[in-house]
């Protein structure tokens, strides 16, 4: 699964990932989440938004290609819930809890993610 830059910079620039995680995404069907689209739709009215109209852009890139997506679960809450307060980010804490209760590997930059226990790849 993704964190949201690396879903928006796997299905646009490719080019910007980290030569694991490229290689990790290319090799297999990955899993996007709804709160990737979550994320990109709370942010995309700051000045510097990733995405500035992620409705389309979900539609084009993830729906229409039949990206798996994943819907937050009550799981995921429970795993959310026993994290430790190692990083502030709500979707990136999500996204976290997401992989290990799904035993899915996290595809993202932030290194700090590993923290978690949970199995991330960039580099």
């Amino acid at each position: 699964m993704t964190d949201t830059h690396t879903l928006v910079w796997a299905l646009s620039s490719p080019e910007i990932l980290g030569a694991g995680a490229r290689a990790a995404l290319a090799g297999s069907w990955f899993t996007a989440s709804a709160a990737n689209l979550w994320e990109l739709l709370l942010k995309s009215r700051k000045p510097g938004a990733l995405i500035a109209d992620p409705i389309p852009w979900w539609e084009k890139y993830v729906t229409g290609p039949r990206i798996p997506t994943l819907a937050i679960r009550t799981a995921h809450i429970r795993a959310l819930a026993n994290l430790p307060e190692l990083h502030k980010d709500p979707f990136d804490r999500i996204l976290v809890a997401q992989a290990l209760a799904e035993n899915l590997t996290l595809a993202t930059k932030e290194a700090a993610l590993a923290r978690y226990g949970a199995p991330v790849v960039w580099e």
